[in-house]
């Protein structure tokens, strides 16, 4: 028996089928959402992390592609799991570049937020912080939403070193995406930069609050205080 298949087994024995019918609706699987066809089994993600805990050590990087090219969606976030656990844990260079090609060529799958958000900074952020970083560029400039989400999303690690520079650019690059999904995204991490460094997130808002989305504005502002929040809101910065 391969690997993967005792994983399928016992997340298999964790099914909760409340959270099955939850689930669809949840990461919009019906036909026009951005999941669309998506299936789920109704694990729990804590579930999840801890059997991808327990087997990831186990797992060749072949089984774990045919494990993120599962159908259903938890099969998928379990193999990015170990993924990313396994880039951790990689003790040469070419181990870490192996996981990384198998992520790149593979986003066709990475393809929820949750997915994105579980692996991007960890594993391409992660792999990427002292390399060229040109095909995060290629990324946001792809009619590829998961990409681009991926794009944005790979600088939090750039972010947590206090390296805001590929955020910002990313973020200028995506300002006019159509998708409420990308503009999450932005609002998410220049309100991550903003943690770190408040001047920067707030000269980048105060030259560009005006053209971003609503959404977009209000993630970033998030954590402002209220009075210099109604000011972004209402125009007056």
């Amino acid at each position: 028996m391969k690997t993967i298949d005792k994983v399928k087994m016992e997340l298999r024995k964790h099914v909760d089928q409340d959270k099955a019918d939850f689930l669809p609706g949840f990461f919009k699987a019906a036909p026009a959402g951005y999941g669309a066809g998506d299936r789920f089994l109704g694990v729990r993600v804590p579930l999840q992390r801890k059997v991808a805990k327990k087997y990831y050590k186990d797992v060749p990087l072949d089984e774990l592609k045919e494990l993120l090219q599962d159908s259903i969606h938890e099969y998928r976030l379990t193999a990015l799991i170990m993924l990313v656990h396994q880039f951790q844990k990689a003790k040469t260079e070419d181990e870490r570049e192996k996981i990384v090609h198998c992520y790149v060529e593979n986003m066709d799958y990475v393809n929820n937020w949750d997915l994105v958000d579980a692996s991007a900074d960890k594993i391409l952020g992660a792999y990427l912080y002292d390399k060229d970083r040109s095909i995060l560029y290629e990324f946001a400039e792809a009619d590829h939403l998961w990409k681009q989400r991926a794009s944005v999303i790979a600088t939090f690690y750039f972010i947590r070193k206090n390296d805001y520079k590929d955020t910002l650019e990313l973020a200028k690059l995506l300002m006019d995406h159509p998708h409420h999904l990308i503009h999450k995204a932005i609002g998410w991490m220049l309100r991550e930069v903003g943690k770190r460094d408040f001047e920067t997130e707030y000269n980048f808002l105060k030259e560009h609050y005006s053209k971003m989305p609503r959404t977009m504005l209000r993630y970033s502002i998030e954590k402002f205080d209220e009075e210099l929040r109604q000011k972004f809101l209402k125009g007056f910065i």
